[in-house]
This record gives structure tokens, C-alpha cells and sequence, in this order.
């Protein structure tokens, strides 16, 4: 028993690390793609629900689709109905693994086959170059996947006549009851549904359990997946907790419908007797009941919606509570979340500069300089932990650009708290139309017709403030020499048009860094001393 109870477990290890390895290199070998076909085929929750199913299906993980859909949602990239769509087509996704699992597990029993596909994959991945790299750990996995198969097997084949049906609950409706808590449980300690299934299937097929309690187990493996997904979204984002909630009651709407099919399953098992194939029956069910909640829940997705939106509304006015620590794992939904979270807290700075600065503007308006530190700081922390590499050159370069942004806003934030200088401004004619230039330059910021120039006239800005800066420097020690204005007032007119120009120059970079192009030169300002005349 004891060896059984070694092998069942060693059987069960070895599938969870080949599905880990394959998942692991199907989403190397993807990259980008299946992210942008997946923002681009969500236009109708029944798209959505295809299109979450395919990559569900080709990456062989439905948290992948998941993460890559928070994602897109914090970014602003894709609405909540249109991820619940994707949510509720990568249930449908999932089954793929138990058709693998059936046709070519226990059917086909390539379990030796697969002993030198390990082999091969593993030579790919060591010596590869490329794309081959995560084409051996895909195959390295798949082949690993089928060995756990078999080594689960055999777990269950020595259990043979020892464990019966008899001794798990009976076809009752307390007893179906009992199997789908098992079921949970099964998931809770593998956290994988797709394990729980391969091992139902092994059960199955060793004579330990009966078919009826099979598909009242797979039922119970299909909503304890629901407990990892709300468990990852604990203290997450809106977003985030949105998903999670989501998932967990449509699989807890899709478990009921499936519960009630278990009556009639009954029936035409006992019917089908000894023509049933119970394998091909098991994972048939399970994708068809998955396939039922799919257009059970469809139709009404933008209602479904408004309920999760009415259950768990948004409360966030901190760009940076949109960023969820399970982004970290797929670096390219993280970028997407922090790109829209850094737009929005620039945003936020942006107006509040032209608002002390602008004539329409509110001058002794409050700036709330520790809000945005604090905003800043989870920024850089969120990117900080991004990890990108030259092996994605286009996340790379977004990376470092989100890096160089934050150390501007940091930057512009210190001078934002610089009231001296900006109430010298302020009191000062000559500056305030320097200052109302800018202004209204940071007010276009936030403008949605905001053009892709935004960055060319802030940087001509910059330079006219450059020569204003020198000359006006000029002007002021000159009036100062002779009297005119005392040096304490120069010495802070002086340091006022500095500020003016430095802050500019923030102000530019982090357009033209946001705006992801090399600034150009251009002609809307132009560098003339009649302003300060």
C-alpha cells in the first residue's frame, strides 16, 4: 500500500513538472502573439470566449490567459466584459489537457515513446539556439507528461482489487455531494485541475472508481480551481479582485449545472454498459459541461458584469493600486498595467503643475506632493521587479523607458515642492508668461486629441526657456547692479526661471519617453528675449 501510495505521488509530481516545463516553453515559443491576438479577438463576449479557449489550449494554462487578461484590464487595453469573456472561454481551454491525457495516455500509451522525447527536448534546450531553446522545453515537458502518466499508473495499477468503487460515497445525491468536495480537495493540494483529471482518469481506469463518481470528481476539480485564482487575488486590484470574483462564480454556476447532469449521466452509463469508454466519456463530459456554461452565461455577459462591477466597485484614486503582484509573472502584462498606471500619475502631475502655474488654473490649489511621492515610489518598485531582457528587445526597450520616466517624475515632484520659487513666478510679470507658456503646454498633456508632437514643442519649450533663462539671468544682476531691485529679489528671480526651465525639461522627457520616439526639433516656440521685455 505504501508503495502504491509513493508511486501514485511520484506519478502525480512528474505530470505537474511536465506540465509546468511544457507550459513554460509554449509561452516562450508564443511571445507576444497570443497576447495581441487575444487584445484583438474580444471585440463580442462570445469572440472573447474563443479566443481565450484557443490560447488557453496553446499554452496549456488557463492562469497564463488569466494573467495576460488582468493585465490588459489594468492597462485600460481591454473592458471587464471583454475579459469575462476570455475568463470564460479559458475554462473551455483547460479540457484540451484531459483529450491529451485520455487519447494519448492511456489509449495510445506512448509513455515509452516519450522517454526519448524527454531526451531530445532536453538536448534543444542545452545546446539551441533561437527558438529552439523553448521548443526542447516544450517537448521535454510533454514527453515528462506522459512518463507521469504512466508512473500513475501503475500507482493505481497495484491498488487493483484493493480500493473499489464501494469505498468511495455512493450514486446518491449525498454521496455525488461528497465526491465533489473530494474533488476540491484533490485540487487544492495539486492546484492543478488538469492533474485532478489525469488522476481520476488513472483511477478510472484501474477499476477504483466507477464512472458516475469519476465525473462528480472532475466536477469538484473544476471549482477548486476557483480557490487558487481568489486566493491570488487577495489585497490585488480592482482588476484583479474583479477577475477572481468572476471566476469563482461562474465555475460555481458552471459546477451546479454540471451537478444536475449527473442524474441523467447515470442513465446513459448504465445504459452504454460495456460499449462505454469511460476515458473518452470522462474528459467528453467534462468539456461538455464546460462547453453548456460557456452559452449559459454568454449571452448575459455585460449584466454578468455590472453585478461583479455593483459586488466590488472601484475605489481607486492612486494610479498605482491598479498594478497586482501577479502581473510579475508574465512581464508583458505587468509593462502594459505600469505604462497605463505611469500615464495616469504623469497625468495627474501634469495638471497639477499647469493648474499653479495656468491663468484658468487654481494657483493656490493644494498639490498633493505626498500622495504622488508615494504613488511614484510603488511605481518603481512594480517596475523594478519586472524582469526583461534582450531576448524581447520591444519589452526591453518599454522597460527602460518606464525606468527614465519615474526618475523624471521623481525629479519634477521635488520641484513641485519648491514653493518659494513658484510664488516668485507668480509675482513676477515676466516669468508668469513663461509660466502660462508652459502651463498650458502641461494642460495638452491629458487632452484625449493629445498629438504624438507633444513631445517636439515641449522640447522647443525647453530650449526657448534655455535662452530666456541666460538672458534673463542678465537682465535681473544688471537691474540688481544698479540698484533697481534688491539682490535677494534677483537671486530668487534668477532661481524662479531656472526652476521654469528644469521643469520643462522634465516635462519633455516624460512625453517623449511616454510617447516612445526620439524627440524632434520644431518651430511652435521660438527662443526670443521680447518675452521678458
Amino acid at each position: 500500500m505504501l508503495q502504491s501510495i509513493i508511486t501514485v505521488f511520484g506519478g502525480l509530481g512528474l505530470f505537474l513538472l511536465g506540465m509546468h516545463l511544457m507550459t513554460s516553453g509554449l509561452r516562450q515559443l508564443a511571445g507576444n502573439r497570443l497576447r495581441q491576438f487575444l487584445q484583438k479577438s474580444t471585440q463580442t463576449p462570445l469572440a472573447g470566449a474563443v479566443s481565450g479557449a484557443l490560447a488557453t489550449a496553446a499554452l496549456q494554462s488557463s492562469s497564463a490567459t488569466t494573467v495576460a487578461t488582468v493585465g490588459f484590464v489594468s492597462a485600460g487595453l481591454m473592458t471587464f466584459p471583454q475579459a469575462l469573456g476570455v475568463i470564460f472561454g479559458a475554462n473551455l481551454g483547460t479540457t484540451i489537457t484531459g483529450w491529451m491525457v485520455a487519447l494519448l495516455g492511456f489509449k495510445l500509451k506512448i509513455g515509452l515513446l516519450a522517454q526519448p522525447l524527454i531526451f531530445a527536448g532536453i538536448l534543444a534546450q542545452l545546446f539551441g539556439k533561437g527558438h529552439w531553446k523553448p521548443f526542447g522545453l516544450a517537448i521535454a515537458g510533454f514527453g515528462l507528461l506522459f512518463v507521469g502518466i504512466d508512473t500513475l499508473t501503475q500507482g493505481f495499477s497495484i491498488l487493483e482489487g484493493k480500493v473499489t468503487p464501494d469505498d468511495f460515497p455512493g450514486d446518491t445525491l449525498f454521496g455525488r455531494f461528497q465526491l465533489v468536495l473530494i474533488g476540491i480537495v484533490i485540487t487544492l493540494i495539486t492546484q492543478s485541475s488538469s492533474a485532478g483529471v489525469a488522476t481520476a482518469l488513472a483511477a478510472l481506469t484501474v477499476g477504483a472508481i466507477s464512472f458516475p463518481q469519476a465525473a462528480a470528481l472532475v466536477i469538484g476539480m473544476d471549482v477548486g480551481t476557483t480557490a487558487t485564482a481568489a486566493l491570488a487575488t487577495v489585497g490585488g486590484s480592482v482588476a484583479s479582485r474583479r477577475t477572481g470574483f468572476a471566476h469563482v462564480l461562474y465555475n460555481l454556476l458552471t459546477g451546479f449545472l454540471a451537478f444536475w447532469l449527473l442524474v441523467p449521466l447515470g442513465w446513459l452509463a448504465a445504459s452504454a454498459g460495456a460499449s462505454l469508454d469511460p476515458q473518452v466519456a470522462l474528459v467528453g463530459f467534462h468539456t461538455v459541461f464546460n462547453l453548456i456554461g460557456v452559452f449559459a452565461v454568454v449571452g448575459f455577459t455585460n449584466q454578468f458584469a455590472r453585478l461583479i462591477m455593483l459586488l466590488i466597485p472601484s475605489g481607486e484614486t492612486d494610479p498605482a493600486e491598479r498594478l497586482d503582484e501577479t502581473l510579475l509573472n508574465d512581464p508583458a502584462s505587468a509593462l502594459d498595467a505600469a505604462d497605463a498606471a505611469v500615464r495616469d500619475q504623469a497625468t495627474l502631475m501634469f495638471q497639477a503643475l499647469s493648474n499653479q502655474l495656468g491663468p484658468d488654473g487654481d494657483s493656490t490649489a493644494e498639490i498633493p506632493l505626498d500622495a504622488f511621492d508615494q504613488s511614484i515610489d510603488t511605481l518603481r518598485s512594480f517596475v523594478n521587479r519586472i524582469r526583461t531582457g534582450p531576448e524581447d528587445p520591444r519589452s526591453h526597450d518599454k522597460h527602460l523607458k518606464l525606468v527614465h520616466v519615474l526618475d523624471h517624475m521623481d525629479r519634477l515632484s521635488g520641484r513641485l515642492r519648491q514653493t518659494d520659487r513658484i510664488l516668485t513666478i507668480q509675482s513676477t510679470e515676466e516669468l508668469t508668461r513663461l509660466a502660462r507658456q508652459l502651463a498650458k503646454l502641461a494642460g495638452e498633456f491629458s487632452a484625449p486629441s493629445s498629438s504624438r508632437e507633444l513631445p517636439v514643442e515641449f522640447d522647443n519649450l525647453r530650449k526657448c526657456f534655455r535662452e530666456e533663462r541666460w538672458r534673463y539671468r542678465h537682465s535681473v544682476l544688471d537691474l540688481a547692479s544698479r540698484d533697481q531691485i534688491d539682490l535677494e529679489n534677483a537671486f530668487s528671480r534668477v532661481d524662479a526661471v531656472r526652476w521654469l526651465h528644469r521643469s520643462a525639461y522634465h516635462l519633455w522627457r516624460i512625453s517623449a519617453h511616454l510617447n516612445g520616439k526620439a524627440p524632434k526639433s520644431g518651430t511652435r516656440f521660438e527662443a526670443t528675449s521680447k518675452v521678458i521685455e
